[in-house]
């Protein structure tokens, strides 16, 4: 059932962007989002689509396995897309196509839908593209070192990273564990896929429930494990491996520097996103 969901795993090669600084590449993908909202048209999303794909091509990553990370929001963006097609309002006139009371479809509609729908597609391939290419581990390391700044004012910096460390790490370890309760409980007679909505969601008691255990149980070995060790936060520990930036994450900030200003001068070219309607509706009177 969840053996699609590939946010927080690691997919191991060698590319260009898996060789990448992992400070690189989280300033990067912080760039990236702040192209994708800056993009106010579809032809800087095509832009944005465009750095995507060479992105994942530099990766060596299956177009496939970063495309089944959206599964996990697909409901979010299905259900955006409905609220905005038949709830989209505007204080401009509407190339409207039907309407029956307060609800209205237009052609405004379907393009604000269809954009928002592609602006969170690519926010999500995007993070699953870092995710991929970067083991938590450095993904810790990364972490910590940009928010080292905040050490001044006695911010626990090193246990956020290490906190948000262990969440990624153990987001394929808790869907294994599912997938292996799911099917226990199948074995047993259990049906998680006929009836409506509130059965199946009474059907996923029994999964929950041994789930909440078996995370609870695996974060108090967690814990014990780190005491055995005599793990006792930041204080006095030292890295075995520097972190470096290299010619690949300069090439990165050049590239998608690129990337965001042509998007500006698109935004300034071609307008916002509805100016699509002008090439094929005669304007409104």
């Amino acid at each position: 059932m969840l053996n699609d969901v590939t946010f927080g795993q690691y997919y191991p090669t060698r590319s260009f962007v898996h060789n990448m600084d992992p400070r690189a590449k989280i300033v990067l993908l912080i760039a990236y989002l702040v192209a994708v909202f800056l993009a106010d048209n579809f032809i800087g999303l095509a832009a944005v689509i465009l750095f995507l794909i060479l992105a994942v091509i530099c990766s060596r990553v299956p177009f496939g396995k970063v495309l089944r990370s959206v599964k996990m929001i697909l409901f979010v963006i299905v259900f955006t897309a409905i609220l905005n097609l038949f709830f989209y309002t505007s204080n401009e006139q509407l190339h409207v196509l039907w309407q029956w009371k307060f609800i209205c479809i237009s052609w405004e509609a379907i393009i604000n839908m269809l954009f928002l729908s592609l602006r969170l597609f690519l926010l999500v391939m995007g993070t699953s593209v870092l995710t991929l290419t970067t083991t938590p581990m450095a993904l810790t390391d990364g972490i910590e070192s940009l928010l080292t700044p905040l050490k001044w004012i006695r911010f626990p910096v090193h246990e956020l990273a290490l906190i948000m460390s262990i969440a990624l790490r153990f987001i394929p370890s808790l869907i294994d564990e599912t997938n292996r309760i799911i099917s226990a409980q199948k074995a047993r007679g259990a049906d998680f896929e006929t009836g409506g909505i509130i059965k199946r969601a009474k059907a996923m008691i029994p999964v929950l429930v041994p789930l909440l255990v078996s995370s609870l149980r695996r974060a108090e070995e967690l814990g014990d494990a780190m005491d055995a060790r005599c793990y006792s936060g930041a204080k006095g520990r030292t890295k075995y491996k520097k972190l470096t930036f290299s010619w690949r994450d300069l090439l990165g900030v050049l590239v998608l520097g690129g990337l965001i200003t042509g998007i500006v001068f698109l935004n300034m070219y071609f307008g916002g996103k509805f100016e699509i309607l002008n090439w094929f509706l005669p304007p409104l009177q």
